[in-house]
């Protein structure tokens, strides 16, 4: 026996609320977890300072970081074997560089250092 739902729509068959919320599909997903140590080597990974454990920043970027990887690991999930690429190129978003502004590659001349066509960060000190 199939369920009909019935949804308010616009003359153009719109739904006038939405339909459902990326937080009700998520639900249903266990939550992970991420350790102090993981979090503060992410923090190291991007030369950040972490914030201090047992902090209310801390507990607020911990639920964060585990809501984000709840969803990534939700997307990986979707099945996109029968999705097709789009058949057009879709719009830039941003106006073309000038000629007269460095992108790319030419940014790294930059850099204090390089390594292998990428920027070397000092993540090894010890944050004050």
């Amino acid at each position: 026996m199939a369920v009909t739902v019935k949804y308010e729509t616009d003359e153009c068959g719109i739904p006038l609320k939405p339909t459902w919320s990326v937080h009700e599909l998520l639900s249903s997903y266990p939550k992970p977890t991420l350790s102090s140590a993981t979090l503060t080597r992410l923090h190291e990974l991007a030369a950040l300072i972490p914030p201090q454990e047992g902090t209310t920043e801390h507990a607020k970027l911990k639920g964060e970081m585990e809501e984000l990887i709840k969803l990534v690991e939700a997307v990986k999930l979707v099945d996109t074997r029968n999705v097709h690429p789009t058949s057009f190129k879709l719009p830039d978003q941003q106006s073309p560089a000038s000629g007269d502004e460095p992108s790319g590659q030419s940014l790294l001349r930059n850099a204090a250092r390089t390594k292998d066509g990428f920027y070397v960060v000092d993540s090894d000190r010890k944050r004050l």
